[in-house]
């Protein structure tokens, strides 16, 4: 399993890496943040332009870290977490089958994620080389139940701003990123 374990990280953290490259920047077809950030306002996801950002970068970096087997069970709690949100917001509803737009796909990444942590990402990887050590049942389980809460968090009020608050926010007008709530007066 030496090279079957280094093709099946390079292949799916490769993927992860496009897939958050099309909410974070809309390459390979996607929508880009503002795209999907309406995607995520429909979820209840807000601020969804923030979602989107956290969930594209989670993606993005979760697998190219994945790829190159650097921190493997670190790349998993990101890319889990992403996933059980993924499940949780869209897919639940619909059972089991991709058919029907369900979870099937998103199980068998997190249990290829899983698989990933607690083997290790194999010989040829940064983990191999660097930290031998950083696999098991422990750090799989760790993984998956820090993926869970990652996505309670992102899915919680405590995240979540209300629309209300959202929707009566005083505008940027200076382009800072800031409400203008939030500025010091400008003296004229």
């Amino acid at each position: 399993m030496r090279i079957g374990r280094a093709l099946l990280r390079v292949i799916v953290g490769v993927l992860f890496v496009g897939h958050g490259t099309q909410k974070l920047f809309g390459w390979f077809g996607g929508d880009g943040p503002d795209g999907t950030a309406g995607m995520f306002e429909r979820l209840g996801l807000r601020p969804p332009k923030a979602h989107a950002v956290a969930a594209g970068t989670a993606e993005a970096l979760g697998g190219a870290m994945l790829a190159a087997g650097l921190l493997t069970p670190v790349a998993s709690t990101m890319l889990s977490s992403v996933m059980i949100t993924a499940i949780r917001k869209v897919h639940a509803q619909n059972g089991v089958w991709n058919t029907e737009r369900g979870y099937e796909y998103n199980a068998v990444l997190l249990a290829t994620l899983f698989a990933l942590t607690e083997h290790g990402p194999g010989p040829y990887s940064v983990d191999a080389a660097a930290f031998p050590r950083l696999r098991g049942t422990g750090f799989a389980i760790a993984q998956l139940a820090l993926g869970f809460a990652g996505s309670e968090l992102a899915t919680s009020e405590l995240v979540n701003a209300p629309k209300e608050e959202i929707e009566t926010a005083p505008p940027d007008i200076t382009g800072d990123g800031r409400p203008a709530r939030d500025r010091a007066p400008v003296a004229a």
